[in-house]
């Protein structure tokens, strides 16, 4: 089991949203989030004075998937987030030890 974290722009949650219910990802954590890579924020104008943004919001994205799911997933992730410009973000693909739904007591893969 992977934990695949994406950090995309905000205007794109419901794009890749729609690309992983398509794949048959069901569950997803959504956390609204603000930071900056290599673009280290941007100048923005306001009622005349120009000041600098250093933290940009970002969408942070959470799903638990089968390891035979993880490059689909990141496909979908790709194709829906990608603008070509620069801030489209970063996918994160982590090693799940353990899944285990309260509710049921399930363990591992019937637990996603």
């Amino acid at each position: 089991m992977k934990l695949i974290t994406a950090i995309i722009k905000p205007f794109k949650l419901d794009d890749v949203r729609e690309a992983l219910s398509e794949i048959g990802i069901q569950g997803l954590t959504v956390t609204e989030v603000k930071g900056f890579g290599r673009q280290k924020g941007h100048t923005e104008l306001y009622r005349g004075a120009e000041y600098v943004v250093d933290f940009l919001p970002k969408v942070k994205i959470e799903t638990a998937v089968s390891s035979d799911t993880v490059e689909a997933a990141v496909e979908a992730i790709i194709q829906a987030a990608n603008t070509g410009k620069i801030g489209d973000g970063k996918i994160f693909i982590s090693e799940i030890e353990q899944t285990i739904r309260i509710r049921t007591g399930e363990r591992g893969r019937e637990a996603l």
